[in-house]
């Protein structure tokens, strides 16, 4: 016979045990204070049109969590797709007004030609935007490898694209602060 049900005692206990993990896990979460930056922030946000209601979701996301992170300067741009943000980007980091770029867009495989030589070379510019001009840029152009238009699949990558626009905000946020506490001590002669 199992000893559970010979022994009361343990039994109880197991579903006291049982009902405190489920309050833990019921509670609302506590919000979480991020850090202030020492000087206003301002960012672009340059969307591709491509698959705008997959790629929106991480701009909506990004918004979202980079209020929280006291990121409140956004402006969003758009281009008709992936291939046009780097230049984009280029041009926005040369201007000096923003301290960070994201970039957010779909690469799929559109049949003609190879999706992933589209989706390196749109990374490789960025890098090379943010090392020539020297303003961060983060990317969240993904590249499926297998992508069907089909719901399931937009839905999916709705989800996927909400996730990274929350990924990309924290990424910039904690970036944007580095490099402040850097630029700081660079200018007190620490670093």
């Amino acid at each position: 016979m199992n000893q559970m049900l010979q022994d009361p005692q343990v039994q109880t206990s197991q579903v006291q045990t049982s009902k405190a993990e489920t309050a833990e896990t019921t509670q609302p979460p506590v919000p979480v204070e991020h850090p202030r930056f020492a000087k206003p922030q301002r960012v672009a946000f340059v969307q591709a049109c491509w698959h705008r209601d997959v790629v929106e979701e991480a701009r909506i996301a990004f918004m979202k969590e980079a209020e929280a992170r006291h990121l409140t300067h956004v402006d969003v741009f758009e281009v008709p797709g992936s291939f046009e943000i780097p230049l984009h980007a280029q041009i926005l980091a040369k201007t000096r007004r923003y301290t960070a770029i994201v970039a957010a867009g779909l690469v799929v495989d559109g049949g003609i030609y190879r999706h992933e030589f589209v989706a390196d070379t749109v990374i490789k510019a960025l890098m090379d935007v943010q090392l020539r001009t020297e303003v961060p840029v983060f990317s969240a152009v993904l590249t499926p490898q297998q992508f069907h238009e089909t719901e399931v699949h937009y839905d999916f990558f709705r989800r996927h694209f909400a996730i990274k626009g929350v990924e990309v905000a924290e990424a910039c946020a904690n970036t944007l602060l580095g490099l402040e506490r850097l630029r700081g001590q660079v200018a007190a002669g620490i670093a």
